[in-house]
C-alpha cells in the first residue's frame, strides 16, 4: 500500500504574486469597473446555476451599468438560490484563481471561460447593455487565449480571479451590513428564515472570507505535481515557457 502524497507546501514566489495582484487591486479599485462587471456577471449566474441543480428554471438574467444586476428564476430551493449570487460569485471566481495557479493550462480555461460566458448570454442575458458587456466579455477572453502568450493568460486569470472574491467580499459588506436594501438576497432570505438581513450578510460574508482565504492559500500552493515545477518521472512532456 503506497504513502499518501505529502501535502504541497505554500509556494512563496505564488504567494508574493498573489499579494502583489491584491494591493494592486486596492489602489486601483475605483478603475476596475469591467472587472467587477465580470463579478456581477458572476453573481447572477451563480443564482442561475442554483436556481436549475435545484430543480427550477431561469427566465432572464440582466446586468446594469451601476454595476448591479438581477435573475429571474422560478423554482428551485431559496435556501440554496438566495446566498448562491454572493457565494457563487466568490465560488467561481476561486476557481478561476486556483485554475490558473495550479495548472499550466491557461489557455484553455480562458478559452472554456469565454465559450461558457458567451452561452449564458445567448441562452440567458436578455437587456441590451447585459447582453453586449456578457458578450464583449467572452470574446476577450476567447481572443486572450487564442493570441496571448501563456504567461499573458496566466496572470490575467489570476488577477481576475482574484478580483472577483474581493468583489464579492466588498459587495456583501456594502449590500447586506453597511446597508439595508429592500430587494436584497439577504431581505428576501428574512423571510423565509426569520432573522435581520444584516445577519444573513454577517453569516455570508464571514463564509466568504474564509472560503476566499482558502482558495488564496491553495492558489499559493504553486503548479500541481506534473503541472511544472519538478517533471513528473514518467512524463516526457515540455514544460511550458
Amino acid at each position: 500500500m503506497s504513502a499518501a502524497a505529502p501535502k504541497r507546501p505554500i509556494d512563496l514566489r505564488s504567494l508574493g504574486l498573489l499579494a502583489a495582484m491584491l494591493a494592486v487591486a486596492l489602489a486601483l479599485w475605483d478603475w476596475l469597473y469591467p472587472l467587477k462587471l465580470f463579478t456581477v456577471l458572476l453573481h447572477e449566474l451563480g443564482h442561475a446555476l442554483a436556481a436549475v441543480a435545484t430543480g427550477g428554471s431561469v427566465d432572464r438574467i440582466e446586468l446594469s451599468s451601476g454595476v448591479g444586476g438581477a435573475c429571474w428564476s422560478r423554482g428551485g430551493w431559496d435556501l440554496v438560490v438566495l446566498p448562491a449570487g454572493y457565494l457563487g460569485s466568490m465560488l467561481l471566481g476561486g476557481l478561476i484563481l486556483v485554475g490558473a495557479s495550479r495548472t499550466r493550462h491557461d489557455r484553455a480555461i480562458a478559452a472554456g471561460i469565454g465559450v461558457a460566458i458567451l452561452v449564458v448570454t445567448a441562452v440567458w442575458v436578455r437587456n441590451l447593455f447585459g447582453f453586449v458587456f456578457s458578450a464583449i466579455a467572452g470574446a476577450a477572453l476567447i481572443a486572450m487565449a487564442r493570441y496571448l502568450s501563456d504567461r499573458v493568460n496566466d496572470l490575467v486569470l489570476r488577477f481576475l480571479g482574484l478580483v472577483s472574491c474581493l468583489y464579492a467580499v466588498f459587495d456583501i459588506k456594502d449590500d447586506l451590513i453597511s446597508r439595508t436594501v429592500p430587494t436584497s438576497d439577504a431581505s428576501q432570505m428574512s423571510r423565509i428564515i426569520p432573522l435581520p438581513p444584516v445577519v444573513w450578510g454577517v453569516v455570508w460574508i464571514v463564509v466568504a472570507i474564509a472560503a476566499a482565504g482558502w482558495l488564496v492559500l491553495v492558489a499559493a500552493r504553486g503548479p500541481a505535481p506534473g503541472e511544472g515545477g519538478a517533471p513528473a518521472a514518467a512524463a516526457g512532456r515540455p514544460r511550458r515557457a
